[in-house]
């Protein structure tokens, strides 16, 4: 139940956050490294990646599916990483601090959360639960 509560709040935020890229891409291309060639393309690109991502961890009839999207979901998680240190950095070098690091160090924890939980939530990696749920299985009693 926890995990399918998840898996619907993860792929509604990854919905919302890859119209955002497609409707509205400027405050992403302000945080996009320079080194990052095309950003405009790269945004909608990853709007669509997001969409597509959530969908696939939706979609009722197909495991591989779903997998496939937790997997995708976590690739652009790591993808994208570079885009929040970047932003991190130039924040933080403006005569006010931008956003401050209460905004910046929860963001920065969150993106390894957020490669776990796609995988979590698309059934591709059972951790933590796996061992704890093993031990249990152990210890039923067994019906003759």
């Amino acid at each position: 139940m926890i995990r399918t509560t998840l898996r619907w709040v993860l792929a509604i935020l990854y919905a919302i956050a890859g119209y955002l890229h497609l409707a509205k891409p400027a405050p992403f291309l302000s945080i996009t490294p320079g080194w990052v060639p095309a950003p405009e393309l790269v945004i909608a690109a990853t709007g669509i990646a997001e969409l597509l991502g959530a969908i696939a961890l939706l979609q009722p009839w197909s495991r591989t599916l779903r997998l496939v999207g937790g997997w995708g979901l976590a690739l652009y998680a790591v993808c994208v990483f570079p885009a929040n240190i970047n932003h991190f950095a130039a924040d933080m070098a403006r005569d006010d601090g931008g956003l401050g690091l209460a905004y910046h160090i929860p963001r920065m924890v969150l993106q390894p959360i957020l490669v776990w939980l796609s995988l979590w939530v698309s059934g591709a990696v059972n951790w933590p639960l796996s061992g704890k749920e093993k031990g249990r299985a152990q210890h039923l009693p067994h019906s003759p």
